[in-house]
């Protein structure tokens, strides 16, 4: 079984901050509101050559009619079960509340071991403070602050000592597939039906998703991370604190994929933030699939897939070498082609001509339809080589690489598209000097 310990605790207590603290890096969303992290939010780490994955969860509370709280509870519930040890974290400077009570009866009524962390001990005075703890009936408590560090190197001393040594380190280098768009696209909802459950918080409200979430989808004989994305604004609609931070792990997540699932609402069209996400991932230089959700809702009768397609198509080119995946995640309509598609571009990415053949094949067609002169001058083009560099590189050989015009850097590379299936797939091509 994996290593899975969970974070709990009522909001604003500093889950999140422990959460970085003990992976190490800034990955969940941390601020001085409450309520910030609403979805589980996973990390690989380890301790002592003990490798765990730590989830961090939302803010528990108690008889709140908010949907945000109401998805929270579910997610944290769903949390303690997968989990193997449990950190029950508390604030001291608060002192024990009625909610902290009210968790920590929760949490004895499992079958799971729980580690109290009293966090916010900054200092001596607050450190006899956390006594009053021992209340709640978890015997010996772990004084910390989550902000400095202190304490948290005995903490995972103990939490090691509950988890088993000899896991494996699951995590192996997978592909990673981002579903990134504009806010209330469908694209929580999306990874929800891929894997089979509730794993993304789902409402109507846009901004629901804030950080950005990561899952493993092995089914059909796929293997791969998926990642939801909080939905990217317009700059001048990018308004709190927090949702500037979650547009930047957006680009983040976007900047770290290796194919970028893009959604795009049938009902609105391609519009200009979808078109300004496109050129983010044509830039970050990633695979793409564009996917039209909400199919449903569009009356057949006046637009076709075709049409849209071409609409589309007319908008992002001269990169038109892309696949159009028309979904209906509220009806599952064809979301396992999504999958198939992402993954088609994957393995288009790692795809290697030989030098032999692509000789072959590209100074034939140079020879019949060579580059335009200029000044006078002839472009003799002598050689070509695909790089062996993670994406598809090209570097052609030849006398005067400067007078390579970019209309015919664009024939060469549709050419190659032609010939090798690229859809979907960044394609470079550099001209060097012989």
């Amino acid at each position: 079984m994996s290593n899975i310990v969970v974070i709990v605790g009522r909001p604003n207590v500093g889950k999140s901050t422990l959460f970085n603290r003990l992976i190490q890096r800034k990955q969940a969303i941390v601020d001085d509101e409450s309520g910030v992290t609403r979805d589980r939010h996973y990390a690989r780490t380890d301790w002592n050559g003990v490798k765990f994955s730590l989830v961090d969860t939302g803010g528990y509370t108690q008889s709140s009619s908010d949907t945000f709280e109401k998805e929270i509870k579910r997610h944290v519930n769903s949390a303690i079960e997968e989990s193997s040890l449990i950190l029950f974290i508390v604030d001291v400077k608060s002192g024990i509340t009625d909610l902290d009570f009210f968790i920590s009866q929760m949490l004895k009524k499992e079958s799971k071991k729980v580690l109290l962390v009293v966090n916010k001990v900054d200092d001596g005075l607050h450190l006899s403070d956390a006594a009053v703890f021992y209340k709640l009936g978890f015997g010996d408590y772990f004084p910390i602050s989550s902000i400095s560090g202190s304490g948290t190197g005995d903490l995972l001393d103990s939490v090691v000592t509950y988890l088993d040594p000899e896991e494996k380190d699951i995590q192996n280098e997978v592909p990673k597939i981002s579903v990134s768009g504009r806010p209330n696209v469908g694209k929580s909802s999306l990874i929800n039906a891929l894997l089979g459950e509730e794993k993304n918080i789902v409402t109507d409200i846009p901004g629901t998703t804030r950080d950005s979430i990561d899952s493993r989808y092995k089914k059909f004989g796929h293997d791969f991370d998926i990642i939801d994305t909080a939905g990217i604004r317009k700059k001048n609609k990018v308004n709190e604190d927090i949702e500037y931070y979650s547009v930047l792990r957006s680009i983040r997540s976007i900047e770290n994929a290796d194919v970028v699932l893009l959604l795009i609402d049938a009902t609105r069209g391609f519009e200009a933030q979808d078109q300004k996400i496109f050129d983010l991932i044509q830039k970050n230089k990633k695979g793409v699939v564009l996917v039209v959700n909400k199919w449903d809702l569009i009356d057949k009768n006046t637009i076709t897939s075709t049409v849209f397609a071409e609409k589309i198509k007319e908008k992002i080119a001269p990169f038109v070498d892309v696949s159009l995946v028309f979904i209906s995640v509220k009806d599952k309509l064809r979301i396992l082609k999504v999958v198939e598609e992402a993954m088609n571009v994957y393995n288009r990415i790692s795809f290697r001509i030989s030098t032999g053949e692509l000789n072959r094949y590209l100074l034939d067609l140079i020879e019949r339809t060579p580059p335009p002169s200029t000044k006078g001058k002839y472009v003799k083009i002598k050689y070509i080589t695909q790089l062996p560099t993670k994406k598809p590189t090209f570097v052609f050989f030849c006398n005067l690489p400067q007078y390579v015009k970019e209309s015919y850097k664009r024939f060469l590379e549709n050419k190659i598209r032609e010939k090798y299936c690229f859809t979907g797939v960044p394609v470079q091509l550099f001209f060097r000097k012989k």
